[in-house]
Order: C-alpha cells, then structure tokens, then sequence
C-alpha cells in the first residue's frame, strides 16, 4: 500500500496565517491539505509537512518513510534529486504543478526545472488540468526526441475540495451590494476588468458598490494592478463606489467573510480550480467565473475581456441566486468526486 507524504515550502513573502503556520501560500496548503485529509479518509496513508528549505526534506522524508513524495510547486532545486535519490533510492518523488502555462510563463526558472527534473528517472510530474499536462507531454517529447518518454511520469492530479456547503438568502433589500474579488492580486486575475464591470452592475440595479478584494498578497508584478484599482476607486470617491481591502486570514475566518458576500468574481485569465470560488460557491454566496474554471457552469461563466458581458452575467447572477448556487454546488460535488476516484486509484495501484 501506497504512503504519502506532501511537502510544502514556508515562504517569508507570505504575511498570511494557516493554522499554526506562518509564512504560507493559502491556497497551496488548502490545496495539499484538502487531498492529504481526502486521501486519509479514503484509506490512504497521508501526511503533509511544512519545510523551511531544500534542506528539510532528507529529515522529513527519514522521518515517515514515505513511497511517494508530493512536493507542493516548484521550490526544489533540481540538483537536490541527485543526493536525495541515493539516500532514499526506493521513494518516488512527485513534483506537483499548479498552473496553467501562461502563470507559469511568469515564474522565472520554471521550463529549465521541469526540464531538469525530467532527467531523474523516479521523478516524476503531477499537474492539475487537462490541458496543462498536454503541453507538459508536448515538452518532454520534444525534450527526449531519441527515445520515448514515459507519459506515466505525468500524472493527473486535479484539486480536491471538501463538500461542506451551505445556503443563504440574497438580500436585495440593502442599499448596497457587496461583490468579492478575493485572490492574489496579480495581472492574470484580472482585477481591473472586473471592477468595471461590477460599477457597471451596481449603477443598473441602483445600489451602492463595495468591491471586496484581498490586499495582502501582490504577485508577479501586481502592484500597478493594485494602484490602478486604488486610484480607480480614489477617484469616484463620494459617488457610492468603495474599494475595501481585505488582509489575508485564516481558513475558517475566510469563509465568514466570503459568507458575508452578495456575489463572489473570478472572470480570470488562467486557473486550474480556483479555490477563492469554491470557498464562495461553498458558502451559498452565487458567483460568476471564467470558463478556465474547470467545474464552474458555464451558464454563470464570462468573459474575461469584456467588462459588459461580465456585468451582464453578474445581472444574471443577482436575479436567479438559488439556481447559481445550486448549480455550481452541484457541479463542484460532481469534480470533486472524479478527483477522489482519480487519486485513490493512482495510489492504490502504485
């Protein structure tokens, strides 16, 4: 039987708080998180453990003696694999990718280490969308043109997410409507677009706007985005238009928030799940998305570029609440299910 063990870097640009971990991605730790508590539940032995550096993980790995190794995104320098194979030669070391490849297009070093990660041979590539590992086949063929590569090195390792929902009631009644665009802010979450958008939605059904958005985390050269929306909402000051920023918090204080929402945005350029979403669809609160969102309707899905269409949709949204929440609650139960089977059987079978 298969033994698990995630591994997460602490990361010092993160001020946000998981749990008793300072200094981490959110979304990667609920991310392993969600699948290390789904795999235990379903008769895996899992573990996730946090590391400082490359360094930790011969102590880690020591520690539980796991079969398989999933290290959460690309932080490990590849020359690493050559001394963690000797010392632990029966482990299969499992690189687990986030993104799509135009967020990846921003992460410096990322096609070098994929590329060199491909050369040991017990490592191996987990990516979490369809079309990413297309792309990833596309590369390592290219890559190792005078013999075959073994697509089983590239495994499909979607996101989980725990099926807790709940329901409520839009309020109509307020003077104001409350439109969340949680997440990183950086330029493929698309902000801007959306901010327009959710003025124009408030200014067709009378109401005052608070655009909610997380100002704690900037990334990948989000702070022009950031300004842009400071200074966006700075000059319509007075006319019923507020910016209300939001530091990042624990999972559990999260979702209060989000529950407190009328409706949550995410017309994003690139995702492979969208945890943000999830936590608002989960919360009863209706969304609209980007079809990049793999199990969000899309019925309730807009276009990224056109800040009309998403006003539309966020229109749609407000008249009919219930059947967009039931809809992509429904929808995300049925993914996340899939997902279940999909890593059980991996395990199960390696």
């Amino acid at each position: 039987m298969s033994k698990v063990l995630f591994i997460l870097k602490r990361r010092e640009d993160y001020n946000a708080i998981v749990h008793s971990h300072v200094g981490l991605s959110t979304g990667l730790y609920n991310s392993a998180s969600f699948v290390n508590s789904m795999l235990t539940a379903s008769g895996v032995e899992s573990m996730l453990e946090v590391a400082i550096d490359n360094n930790c993980i011969d102590r880690l790995v020591t520690k539980h003696r796991p079969t398989h190794v999933i290290i959460e995104a690309l932080w490990v320098v590849p020359t690493k694999f050559t001394i963690l194979q000797k010392l632990h030669p029966k482990v299969k070391w499992i690189i687990r990718l986030h993104s799509e490849l135009p967020f990846l297009a921003g992460e410096g070093n990322a096609m070098d280490w994929i590329g060199d990660y491909s050369e040991f041979h017990n490592v191996y590539l987990g990516v979490n969308a369809p079309r990413m590992m297309r792309e990833i086949q596309t590369y390592m063929k290219a890559k190792h043109p005078g013999r075959i590569w073994d697509n089983g090195r590239i495994i499909y390792m979607p996101n989980y997410y725990p099926q807790e929902f709940v329901s409520k009631k839009l309020d109509k009644n307020k003077d104001t409507v409350d439109v969340a665009c949680f997440g990183a802010v950086r330029p493929l979450k698309n902000h801007m677009v959306q901010a327009i958008a959710a003025i124009e939605f408030a200014k067709r059904i009378g109401k005052k706007l608070n655009f909610h958005i997380n100002a704690g985390r900037i990334e990948m050269n989000g702070d022009p985005v950031l300004n842009n929306l400071k200074g966006l909402f700075e000059q319509l000051s007075g006319r019923g238009y507020q910016l209300i920023n939001h530091q990042w918090r624990p999972r559990e204080e999260f979702l209060e928030l989000c529950s407190t929402m009328d409706i949550g945005l995410q017309v994003s350029f690139s995702e492979t799940f969208n945890i943000v979403c999830a936590d608002l669809i989960s919360q009863g609160v209706p969304i609209v998305g980007s079809t990049e969102i793999p199990w969000a309707v899309p019925a309730w899905c807009a276009d990224p570029t056109d800040s009309e269409n998403i006003a539309d949709c966020l229109a749609s949204a407000y008249n009919w609440p219930k059947l967009n929440v039931m809809s992509n609650q429904w929808s995300l139960k049925k993914y996340t299910n899939q997902t279940q089977q999909t890593w059980t059987k991996y395990f199960y079978e390696h």
